[in-house]
Parts: C-alpha cells; structure tokens; sequence
C-alpha cells in the first residue's frame, strides 16, 4: 500500500487491509490465566481478558455462551486452554480474539472435574445434612485412618490423650496421596465400621497441594463414608482445603487437633461442670429443704396446731356472736312491733265513743236502751238514760223542741260556746 505525506491513506481503508491480514491468521491454542470475567444477562456472548503466566502480556477475548457454560465452573485466576482467532473491530481498529473451545487445564482442570463431581453426588443427596449422623459425647473406641508416623497422627493421639486420658483408639496405616491412598482408606474404613465398640471414626490428614489431596475427594471412597454404619469425622489439610470428603463426613474438622477436640471432651471441663452441677444442686436441694421447713414452721405455728381445742373456741365465738345478732334481731322486731301497736292502739282510742264522752259528750238512751239521736223518737215525760265518761244519769223529758229548719251543726257550735 503506497503513501506519502501528499498523499495518504484513509484511516478506514489501513483498518481493513489490517483486519483482512489480521483474519487470515486463523485459529490457534492458547494457554493462559483468567483475570477478569465479565458475563451478560441475556445475552449471547460473554468476555474475559486473558494473561500470560510468563510475561506481561494480556488480550481481550469474546466467548459464546454455550461455550463457557459447557466448559463448566470459570472463574478469575483460573488457568484455561482457549481455541482462539484473532480479529479486528474495524470501528475502533482494537485487536481481540474470538474462543471457539475452552478447556480449564491445570489446577483449573481438576477444580472443573471436582465440581461436576460434587455436584453430581448432591443431586443423589449425599451431602444431605438431614442424614448426618449425631457423634458420641464419649465413644467406647476412636478410629483413626491416617498416614504411619504423620503430623496429622500425633495431633489426634495426644490430643485426645490430653483431653481424654482413658480413651481407646483404633489406629489404622494407610498411605494419604498417591493413586492407592483411596483404596486403602475405604479398606480401614470399612475394617473400622465392622467393629462394635468402635463408635467414631476420624480420617486425618496434614495440608497439601490440591493433587496431594485428590484421593479424599475420589468418588468410592465418598460412597464408602456415606454407606457406613459408624460416624465419620473428616480431618483433611487446613481451614481452606476442602476435599468432598468433608461434605459427606458426618462432622468436618478444620484440622486433625479440631478433630480431636470435637470426638472427646476434656476432662479437666467436664470436671469444673461437675463440680458446677453438684453446687447448683447442693443449692437446690438445701432451698427445697428451706422451703418446706418454712412450711413446717408455719404449720405448727398455726393456732389449731398449738392448741387443740381451738376449733372449739372459735366454733364457740362463733355461736356466742350468731346468739347475740339473734337477740338483737329479736329484740329490734319487738321492739318495732311494740311502736306498731301503741300507734295503733292510740288510734284506736282516738275514735272510740268512751274518748269522745272524756271531751264532754253524753250518749241519750231511751227506755229500751236505743240511742236517741233524734227529738222525734221522745215525748214529754219519756224517761231517759244519760251516759257519760264517769257513769250515767236518769232523766225525765219535760220539753221537746225542734231548730225549726236550723242546722243541726250551728246548734252543736252554738252548744260548744
């Protein structure tokens, strides 16, 4: 392509005789690590930027989402394999790569094949927490697999030693990596979980790199710990290591001394919490016997208790204040009544014909004892009786006279006057 300072090129055209030289490239195998990751909801293409281990340099590379979804778990830091094209985006003239395959490799590799695995053995609900087995505060015998002369061996031994000098244990050798480590735990394991007194079992192991610790995550081996009879403790590596073992063990450990504080208790614990308990119930009991001698007291100082015949004199008061309310209930209605009479008695008095001859009156009767209440029913000579309040008199009309049409009851006032 001729140029000169006269007579340049476009931008445009430079940009795609690039891209067409760029495009006839065709596609390589690349080896590289993940640094960053950038995936788009609903959409069809994802990126992630690619570096070098050994040198600084870095591309950017768009990938098919079926393609990263089908190379299973990717994440930054991850050392992968791409099958990538180089092309150029003729807007921005940027260089990128198109991955057509992505194959994790290394340490990348063997996570992508432990996830699918793990994930595979969840979906048949081995790591179920619901199907844990519940540990022995203090088993009869310990098992113990682990490496002949191991770090991880002295730890659990005096640990549990330390903590519980009277425990047995059941130690078995096996070899701890390497391809016949898992075959001779699952054969421990499996002559451990025939014994009967042996009640819990701790596979124990040191720290190591993530092919080190390959046999606890094989996929018999986790079988095998999910189809025992005995609790298994899982005590492999560190905090951070965590082989499938530990999620199918009944209890994970962070380390092999974690695994022994978790199977046996410490005496010198277990001892202040006896003491602790005997206190609190030398407390209780000495409180019981307070009350219910408070209670004692109390009954005994009760009146029918010091004196026997109290029931009596209280009965006795009781009959003595009914008696006297009767008396003064009687005593009261006679005394009502009594008002009664003399009221009526003295209205009684008040109309009878005696009361009215005390005032002055006279009641006149006639020869055959009749009242006379009428000068009709004498005549001149007629004897009478005269009754008054003292006694009676004896008289003779000598003269009838009548009022003449007045009336009677002016006579009577003018007889009062």
């Amino acid at each position: 392509m001729q140029s000169s300072p006269e007579s340049p090129q476009s931008l445009g055209r430079v940009v795609a005789a690039v891209k067409a030289w760029v495009e006839r490239c065709g596609q390589v195998w690349v080896e590289g690590q993940v640094i960053e990751l950038k995936r788009r909801q609903n959409s069809q293409w994802h990126w992630l930027t690619l570096r070098d281990r050994h040198a600084e340099v870095s591309a950017s590379v768009s990938i098919p989402a079926d393609v990263l979804d089908s190379a299973g778990p990717v994440s930054e830091g991850m050392t992968v394999t791409c099958l990538l094209r180089p092309q150029v985006w003729s807007k921005t003239g940027s260089l990128s790569f198109a991955c057509a395959d992505l194959r994790p490799s290394g340490t990348g590799r063997l996570l992508a094949q432990l996830e699918q695995r793990k994930r595979q053995l969840q979906a048949e609900g081995l790591f179920d927490r619901s199907l844990k087995k519940r540990l022995p505060m203090l088993p009869a015998a310990i098992g113990l697999i682990t490496g002949a002369d191991s770090a991880a061996e002295r730890d659990v031994v005096e640990n549990v030693r330390r903590r519980w000098p009277g425990a047995v244990l059941e130690v078995r050798h096996t070899l701890v990596q390497g391809p016949q480590a898992a075959e001779q735990v699952m054969s421990a394991l499996t002559a451990l979980d025939g014994l009967p007194h042996v009640e819990v079992i701790i596979i124990a192991r040191g720290g190591g790199a993530l092919e080190d610790l390959l046999p606890f995550s094989d996929e018999g081996l986790v079988r095998a710990v999910f189809a025992t009879r005995t609790p298994v403790v899982s005590a492999i590596g560190h905090e951070t290591d965590v082989p499938i073992l530990d999620l199918v063990a009944d209890l994970r450990a962070s380390t092999p001394t974690d695994a022994a504080k978790r199977v046996v208790p410490d005496v010198g614990e277990e001892y202040a919490r006896v003491g602790q308990a005997r206190d609190q119930l030398r407390r209780a009991v000495s409180a019981l016997v307070d009350r219910e001698q408070h209670r004692l007291d109390q009954l005994r100082n009760r009146p029918c208790l010091t004196d026997p015949l109290y029931a009596f004199t209280l009965r006795h008061r009781q009959i003595e204040d009914l008696h006297q309310r009767a008396g003064r209930a009687v005593t009261g209605l006679l005394d009502r009544e009594t008002t009664g009479v003399r009221h009526a008695l003295e209205r009684v008095r008040a109309m009878s014909p005696k009361q009215t001859l005390e005032r002055g009156y006279a009641i006149l009767l006639d020869g055959s004892g009749q009242a006379v209440s009428s000068v009709s029913q004498v005549d001149e000579g007629d004897g009478l009786q005269a009754r008054l309040a003292d006694g009676q008199l004896v008289l003779e009309v000598h003269e009838v006279s009548r009022t003449d049409g007045r009336d009677p009851h002016e006579e009577w006032e003018d007889f009062d006057e």
